[in-house]
């Protein structure tokens, strides 16, 4: 093995549901405004807009009980999402084969520092200091697909305090899985490792030091934590 001259950087290690071994992540991709209501209330046209992606860093996913509020923003969102760990890969991959790349599911929330990415959207500047900042992206304890299959419906839903924020369900992503890792491949060389968020439903909106935010969807898990 070759020596290296700082120390290796360490592997972020997602929980497995049921089992002791965990799941390690390679890159994080993220699929932009991929329900009709959220695509509206950002000013998008859910009816003739293309998938479009973006990337959080492999570190700013982790499970956790707590959420740091990040500096240099004062207008930090929350958005639930359908994870999907692949456990294969490759370029330009079908529709038809995409699902057997598919490891299995998880909740997850890409928080969003919504005052810079509103800035950056005016700029024509990239998204990264709005997406991939530290902890950005919590993610519960993945569900292998063989235990659940592959999730077609089920309630997308995120409280704050006991609130309801947003509501929809998994029947409602523009991009369905299949597409979206198709897709995605003709752009990426995907591989095992490599974490897909699919998508929030309507209601994003800002939380608060203090606040404590409980999200799930059915049939796949739940994720609970503090905003800190």
């Amino acid at each position: 093995m070759l020596a290296t001259v700082i120390p290796m950087p360490e592997t972020v290690l997602l929980p497995v549901e049921g089992v002791a071994e965990r799941f390690p992540v390679r890159r994080v991709y993220c699929v932009g405004r991929n329900y009709a209501e959220h695509a509206i209330e950002m000013g998008g046209d859910p009816t003739r807009e293309p998938p479009f992606f973006f990337q959080k860093n492999a570190d700013n996913i982790y499970n956790g009980e707590t959420f740091p509020y990040p500096p240099l923003s004062s207008s930090v969102h929350h958005e639930v999402e359908l994870v999907v760990a692949l456990s294969g890969g490759g370029a330009d991959i079908s529709v038809e084969d995409a699902l057997t790349k598919v490891y299995g599911y998880a909740v997850g929330i890409d928080f969003t520092r919504r005052d810079l990415q509103d800035v950056a959207k005016k700029m024509s500047r990239p998204w990264e200091a709005a997406k991939a900042f530290e902890k950005s992206a919590p993610v519960s304890a993945l569900v292998p697909a063989e235990k659940i299959g592959h999730p077609q419906t089920g309630a997308v839903w995120l409280d704050v305090n006991g609130a309801r924020k947003q509501s929809g369900d998994l029947n409602q992503l523009i991009w369905k899985l299949p597409e979206i890792i198709a897709e995605l491949s003709k752009l990426f060389v995907l591989a095992p490792g490599d974490v897909i968020m699919t998508g929030t439903p309507a209601g994003v909106g800002a939380v608060a030091r203090g606040d404590k935010v409980t999200c799930g969807i059915d049939g796949v898990g739940t994720l609970s934590l503090t905003v800190a």
